[in-house]
């Protein structure tokens, strides 16, 4: 399985068993949503590796392995290379894409800083479970707001034939654009490799998880424990790696982290509250 391919029958029976998918899959839309909102659901959007300075791929494969069978969870290019490999193994047609996260602030060298798609059904939806804080649901690629659970997105065309992705208000990272002509894999790859070697890379300087509960999303930042529902936002913060382990494998569902790696990580980046 590579980027380009779809997974084998095994691999997407398990992916399919792990998000707790019950039916028939069918490329339909019924079944791209429900499969959406399982995988945010299931897996915890996550910058571990590149945080401790481990390197990671964009092969679905490798992603399958660490997010499926490991609990590991994984960043846009696993999450998103993932999806994408399981939706092409039903039958589903896209398009992979090379997004720029914040290109208004660093310019052009953030193409490639985000993997999203475009699934082609009777119309083309934006499907994206590789922001960690973004979509819960695909939606239509046309201009105009949308609300899933109590929080509001954005697609708006803008100059060059590029197009605004406006993240629900009050998370990181606000937008990202993207041009539905730009899937260089070179792209992708450069910024990948990127994010996890260079020092200046907020992959590198921060460690970040998030994951959609059925009723809210849980967000944690350096210390920094933040869960917000429809009653409103409630933050802790996290004081031993003990804690910490315990917060990422009950709130987070991630196993097999090398706690020890990681709180060397946060304490050399972040000071306690």
């Amino acid at each position: 399985m590579t980027a380009a391919t779809a997974a084998t029958p095994a691999q997407l029976a398990a992916y399919l068993a792990r998000i707790g998918f019950a039916g028939i899959p069918r490329a339909d839309l019924d079944t791209l949503t429900a499969i959406h909102r399982a995988h945010v659901e299931s897996f915890a959007w996550n910058c571990i590796d590149a945080f401790v300075g481990r390197a990671t791929g964009r092969d679905p494969a490798a992603a399958f392995v660490k997010i499926v069978e490991q609990g590991r969870g994984g960043w846009c290019y696993e999450m998103n290379g993932l999806l994408a490999a399981m939706l092409e193994a039903i039958g589903f047609r896209l398009t992979r894409l090379a997004a720029a996260v914040m290109r208004d602030e660093l310019g052009e060298v953030s193409l490639g800083n985000h993997l999203m798609m475009i699934v082609h059904l009777d119309r083309d939806y934006i499907a994206d479970v590789g922001l960690g804080s973004g979509l819960v649901e695909p939606i239509p690629f046309a201009a105009g707001r949308t609300t899933q659970r109590g929080s509001d997105y954005a697609l708006e065309p803008i100059a060059g034939g590029w197009w605004r992705f406006h993240n629900r208000p009050g998370v990181l990272p606000p937008y990202f654009d993207f041009s539905p002509d730009i899937h260089d894999e070179s792209l992708l790859d450069g910024s990948c490799r990127w994010l996890q070697t260079d020092p200046a890379s907020p992959f590198r300087q921060n460690l970040v998880v998030q994951r959609y509960t059925p009723h809210g999303l849980d967000s944690l930042v350096g210390r920094s424990l933040t869960c917000r529902d429809a009653s409103g936002e409630t933050q802790r913060e996290i004081a031993t790696a003990a804690e910490l382990d315990t917060v990422l494998r009950e709130r987070f569902g991630l196993s097999n982290i090398d706690i020890a790696a990681v709180w060397t990580g946060i304490e050399a980046t972040t000071q306690p509250a």
